[in-house]
């Protein structure tokens, strides 16, 4: 299977880490957990309570960080952080 890809939002913490729980437990060894802005620590508190206290065979595989352009109000292009944190079930 491919990788399950999870974007967090504005939902509550608990609710991804429940979707996490459910690709992996659905087959996936790979979940990859998207965020850009603001939800950046989130992201990382969803990964990390994934990885300590539901799921411990759970590494993280990689942590990717950039930017991406967007539209702001008006047309003018904007620079957003953006992250995407690896999940791999272990053995």
């Amino acid at each position: 299977m491919s990788a399950a890809i999870v974007r967090v939002g504005k939902k509550p913490v608990s609710r991804y880490i429940n979707l996490c729980l459910v690709f992996f437990h659905s087959g996936y060894d790979v979940v990859r957990i998207r965020a850009r802005g603001s939800r950046i620590p989130k992201a990382i508190e969803i990964a990390e309570r994934v990885r300590k206290y539901f799921m411990r065979n759970v590494l993280i595989e990689k942590v990717e960080i950039g930017s991406d352009m967007i539209a702001m109000h008006g047309g003018i292009p904007r620079r957003i952080s953006t992250i995407i944190i690896t999940l791999r079930r272990g053995e």
